[in-house]
Parts: structure tokens; C-alpha cells; sequence
């Protein structure tokens, strides 16, 4: 699918300011569309929306289909009257430019604990009705994940495979008593995933009146231990425990010399064919109803992805195997029709990878900061773009550019300079400035960047298990002049939005 010549801002709702140790989906998310929709803006690039998993990542969520609870507007539920008004409007020590998980969590769980139990108390009859409409509406996954989330807290969050065996097995009379012993807990986390719908939908509702469309992110693994691995444990590689055989990874690259070990079992893609890709279409319809485009990462997993030994430390040791390529897409472009997805290709893809870009006809990524060393790939500098991509300085896992410039080697930096003609003083813009100018239809440009923000302000470092994901910006750090100076470039380079709705 082609998209119209645009520009965006990549930014997670955990960044957003709020006064609740971490951004929401509430008026601070509603405001940041109206930035976007001033300032020129018709993309909005958002990380995985699904909860977060080991290390506090977005990349490794209990559920490929549920909403993160910790997203929910707090004082959406106040106002509703099921948040008393005397509850502390922020949890202990939050710092509005970093996001203390140890402090937010707690504070956000208790405050939708407290909310679920008014709501059962004391539901206007609509909002029951609403309520029993979307438990509904979505059993086909909230069933499993709402008891998957509550037997996991029984558990003391151990992985599934250690439960009791009739809880690990599934089976039936097990589930059907468990379902009885935690009803009030199902009832909770149903209750969690309404609100996060709700305030999603109105959030969409927003952006699409505003003329922004939503690019979300699907990882392409899931965690183990998630309801998804556990309902369906034969469309993983598994043993008979139920423990990953092989798990997934990329091997050494640019950001590790002993690769990634990510952790997430990998897929019986066979067994996934057998079913037409039953379970793969149901996953894309459900993220396509809830955004405009979506970002598949590390898309050359599906030509070809690093099988690592799950009992090895690292991912040196890891195999490459081959994918389900062309029929998933196939498959699933029959059931849904054309699908407005973006193929995370960046690193050093294969023949394969190479030919399933080009049969899918998926757009894929170029990233400036990869452009300018010695052994760069020549495709990432912006005369070489294809008209059909989508272009970042930087994405979430790369530093900011500011941080990228101050580490360059002298050979990039030279390099940079001549090619953006600069002296290197305003390297995020430089960059920026080139992004737009690109012949790619889609240019995404990271917020810390629009800031210019040092290293400190990065989202992610790959391979590095702890202590990422927190950034957060105020809003005293976005000046007028940064939306002025985003619209001018948007303007030049001809990416301002020509209809007043995404499609």
C-alpha cells in the first residue's frame, strides 16, 4: 500500500507529561494531537500499546491482543466517581522526566483496584451495559487473558509452566473451578482493558478529527509467559513442560557483539499454516481496528529469524531458519484486504528478507544515523531513498542524535558535514532537515530530536536488560518555535497533509 507524502513524531504515551508517574491515555495525549495537528503533523508513531513485560518493554507484553493498564487516564476514572477525590494525585517521588516504574506501578495497580471495586459497587446501569458489551464483544481473547493475568498473580507472577499441572495443562474442570475461585480478579482485569479501550477510542477519535493518523507498533514475537503462549501453547516451539525448545534473537550486529538474546519462544509456523494463519489474521484485524498503520518489527523474521539454543547466555550461538514468508501475508491480505503495514527492515537483511519487501510491497525504513560510518549501508543516505519508505533519524533503539553525533567517529562526522552542510552545532536539525527532504513518503521524526536532547534522553539500548524505556519530556521543553520551525520544514518539503482525515 502507497502512502500520501507526510511527516510524524514518534513519541510513546509513557513520555507524555501527566501528574501520575507516567503518561496516559488522557488529556496530556489529547493535547499532543493538538500540537501535532498545529505544528503540521499527520503521523502519530506510538511503541506496542499491550503491557509491558521483563525490563519494563513494550516488546515483551502478556498479551498480543490487551491494552497496558498502566496507560489508563486516572482522572478519567475520578471524574466517573470511581476514584475518590481525596486519593493522592501522584505516586511518591515521581520525577516528570523519568519514569519510575518501582513507584508507578504500585500507585497506578491500587488506583485501578479502588476504581474496579466502586464500579462494582455502585455501575450506573449504561456503564454496566457498556461494560458487559465489550466483555462480549471481545471474549475471543479477554477470557484467557483475564484469567491468565489473574491466575498469574496467584502464581506470584511465576512463569505458567511451573503452575499447578491441571492450571498449566488447561484442563477443563481446572479452569472452570479457577474462573470460580477468581471472579472478583477477572472481573478487574476486564474492567482495566474497558477503560483502556474506551480512552483508546476517544484518543483515536481525536487524532482522526485532527487529521493524524496513528502508526502503532506489532513486535513479532510475544513473551512466554503471556495468555496468548499459554491458551495456544501448539503454535509454539515448545517442549512437553511447556518451556521454549528455541528462542528468539538476532545475531551480532551494530549494537552488540554477542547479539540480542530476546527470550520469546518462537513460532510452529507449520502448525500456524495448517490453520491458515487463523490466529495471525485475528491478531493484524484486532490491531487494525485499533490504529491507522502499523509497524511491523523485525520483519525479516518472517524470510528468515535466529533460532538461539534456550538454555544459551547469548545469541552467538544461535541458527538461522526459514520463515512462513509470502502465504502468511497472502493469507492475510485475503482476509483483511490491503493492509496499511511498514516493514522494520533495518540491519543486514537477506536474499530472502529482500524478496519478501518486495513481494509484500510493504514500505521499509531508512535511518539517517546509519548512513554516515565507513561501512554504512550508501541506501540510508537521502538521494538513495526510495520514494516508497518510511525514514527516522534515529528510532527508538538508536541514541538521539545529539548523542549520536557527540560518540561519531571522525570519519561520520566528516562524512555528515559535508553531506548536510553543517558544522555539526545544530546536528539534530541538520538531520531533521534531511529526513523531510527525502524523497521517502513517510518521514517520522523522534520528539527527543525535534528537542534536540543529549544521550540521556534515549528510549532503549538493545541488548541491555534494565533501566530504559523512562524518558518523559514537560511540557516547558517544547517551545512555540519547535512546532514553527516542524510546520516550515513540513511546508518546503511538501508533507503537510492534503485531507482533513487520515484514511
Amino acid at each position: 500500500m502507497r502512502f500520501p507524502r507526510a511527516s510524524g513524531v514518534l513519541l510513546h504515551p509513557t513520555s507524555l507529561p501527566g501528574p501520575h508517574g507516567s503518561g496516559d491515555l488522557g488529556p496530556a495525549a489529547h493535547h499532543f494531537v493538538d500540537w501535532l495537528h498545529g505544528a503540521g503533523q499527520s503521523l502519530w508513531q506510538m511503541l506496542p500499546l499491550g503491557g509491558i513485560g521483563p525490563g519494563n518493554s513494550p516488546y515483551m507484553s502478556s498479551s498480543a491482543f490487551a491494552g497496558n493498564v498502566l496507560l489508563v487516564d486516572l482522572a478519567e476514572l475520578r471524574q466517573r466517581g470511581w476514584l475518590g477525590h481525596q486519593a493522592q494525585d501522584r505516586p511518591a517521588a515521581a520525577d516528570p522526566q523519568r519514569l519510575d516504574f518501582a513507584t508507578m506501578v504500585p500507585f497506578r495497580m491500587a488506583s485501578l483496584a479502588e476504581a474496579a471495586a466502586t464500579f462494582d459497587r455502585s455501575a450506573s446501569a449504561a456503564d454496566r451495559a457498556d461494560f458487559d458489551r465489550f466483555v462480549a464483544a471481545q471474549a475471543d481473547w479477554l477470557a484467557d487473558y483475564a484469567l491468565f493475568m489473574a491466575l498469574s498473580e496467584a502464581q506470584a507472577w511465576a512463569d505458567w509452566p511451573s503452575w499447578p499441572a491441571p492450571l498449566a495443562q488447561r484442563q477443563p474442570e481446572a479452569l472452570v473451578a479457577a474462573r470460580q475461585q477468581h471472579r472478583q480478579r477477572l472481573q478487574f482485569w476486564q474492567f482495566c482493558q474497558w477503560c483502556f479501550f474506551r480512552q483508546w477510542a476517544a484518543l483515536h477519535r481525536h487524532a482522526r478529527a485532527k487529521g493524524v493518523a496513528i502508526i502503532g507498533d506489532a513486535p513479532i514475537f510475544i513473551a512466554h509467559h503471556s495468555a496468548e503462549v499459554w491458551a495456544r501453547p501448539e503454535l509454539f516451539e515448545l517442549d512437553a513442560a511447556g518451556l521454549p525448545t528455541f528462542v528468539a534473537g538476532v545475531p551480532p550486529d551494530y549494537f552488540s557483539a554477542t547479539g540480542q538474546r530476546w527470550g520469546n519462544p518462537l513460532y510452529r509456523w507449520q502448525a500456524h499454516a495448517d490453520e491458515g494463519y487463523a490466529w495471525w489474521i485475528r491478531r493484524l484485524r484486532h490491531t487494525l481496528a485499533m490504529v491507522d498503520r502499523v509497524r511491523i518489527d523485525h520483519f525479516r523474521g518472517f524470510a528468515d529469524y535466529w533460532a538461539i539454543p534456550a538454555e544459551a547466555a547469548t545469541a552467538v550461538g544461535g541458527r538461522w531458519l526459514a520463515g512462513p514468508g509470502q502465504p502468511l501475508f497472502d493469507a492475510i491480505s485475503a482476509a483483511l484486504g490491503a493492509l496499511p503495514l511498514i516493514a522494520e527492515d533495518l540491519g543486514e537483511p537477506s536474499a530472502a528478507a529482500r524478496a519478501l519487501l518486495a513481494s509484500s510491497g510493504f514500505p521499509g525504513m531508512a535511518v539517517l544515523q546509519f548512513a554516515f560510518d565507513a561501512d554504512a549501508s550508501a541506501a540510508y543516505l537521502p538521494h538513495n531513498h526510495s520514494p516508497h519508505s518510511v525514514v527516522y533519524t534515529g528510532t527508538h533503539d538508536n541514541n538521539t542524535s545529539v548523542g549520536w553525533w557527540a560518540d561519531a567517529s571522525d570519519h561520520a562526522r566528516h562524512h555528515a558535514r559535508a553531506y548536510l552542510a553543517t558544522d555539526g552545532h545544530d546536528i539534530a536539525w541538520a538531520l531533521l532537515r534531511a529526513a523531510a527532504a527525502s524523497v521517502a513518503d513517510t518521514v517520522v521524526h523522534p520528539l527527543q530530536d525535534i528537542l534536540a536532547l543529549p544521550s540521556q534522553h534515549r528510549m532503549n539500548l538493545p541488548g541491555s536488560a534494565s533501566g530504559w524505556w523512562q524518558w518523559r519530556f514537560d511540557w516547558p521543553q517544547l517551545h512555540p518555535w519547535h512546532g514553527q520551525r516542524l510546520l516550515e520544514l513540513t511546508r518546503l518539503f511538501g508533507r503537510l497533509p492534503r485531507v482533513s482525515a487520515p484514511p
